[in-house]
């Protein structure tokens, strides 16, 4: 009588859900910005500003962040209420329907807003590919590839922390460092790993990895568990 744990366990999933749909929402608002250009959002899931006729607002994914801390403060209400009340059924045990119903109605928008705004959604890969070249990615990974040759990572740490001042001397990303570079750092003689981004993510092949095949085993298996239920 006096119990309200499984609503506390509802509003606490709601409160987690709201936590990562507002990271995700923070995500695809940055990601949508000319800055990035990183993803373009269906129309339905967007609105034009008031004042400025070329802006398209990621609505969804706005709502997302702004929702966030209402179920956290959902369950945070029932948590209060609960925590000074006698062992026993008490008139304050009324105000549950409050929060709960309050965090029910944020999910039940929020699921279709946010799935429907990603199943719309064109992540535009050539954008994200330029972003990613050039640079030094693939910095902890030769550190990383050093060691697997014996190097003492301390070592292997300075030594592509040279290289990596010798190419922005040189103007260049980790990828197109030149002998004059490679020299520089000590690592003349040694066979490097490929130095781009794409190899970077593909070397983290352990369950739960960057690499293509880790992350279509953990696609797979979410699907199977969304099936089950």
């Amino acid at each position: 009588m006096g119990s309200r744990d499984a609503l506390v366990d509802y509003l606490h999933f709601a409160a987690q859900l709201g936590v990562h749909l507002s990271r995700l929402g923070a995500e695809i608002v940055q990601w949508a910005g000319d800055e990035y250009g990183f993803v373009e959002l269906d129309d339905a899931f967007t609105s034009g500003s008031s004042m400025l006729p070329q802006k398209k607002n990621p609505d969804a994914a706005e709502l997302a962040r702004a929702k966030a801390p209402r179920l956290q403060a959902d369950l945070s209400g029932m948590l209060g209420a609960l925590s000074g009340l006698p062992l026993a059924y008490n008139k304050d045990l009324q105000e549950d329907k409050e929060y709960l119903f309050d965090a029910i109605d944020t999910v039940e928008l929020l699921l279709p807003a946010m799935a429907g705004m990603i199943a719309g959604a064109r992540f535009r890969v050539d954008r994200m590919a330029a972003a990613v070249s050039g640079g030094f990615l693939a910095a902890t990974d030769l550190a990383d590839h050093l060691v697997r040759l014996g190097w003492p990572f301390r070592r292997a740490h300075e030594a592509v922390g040279q290289l990596v001042r010798a190419c922005l001397a040189a103007g260049v990303g980790l990828e197109d460092a030149g002998p004059a570079a490679i020299a520089a750092a000590g690592l003349d003689g040694i066979d490097l790993p490929p130095l781009t981004a794409e190899a970077s993510v593909e070397a983290k092949a352990a369950p739960g990895g960057t690499a293509r095949a880790a992350v279509l085993d953990q696609l797979t298996q979410a699907r199977v568990r969304v099936a089950a239920w």
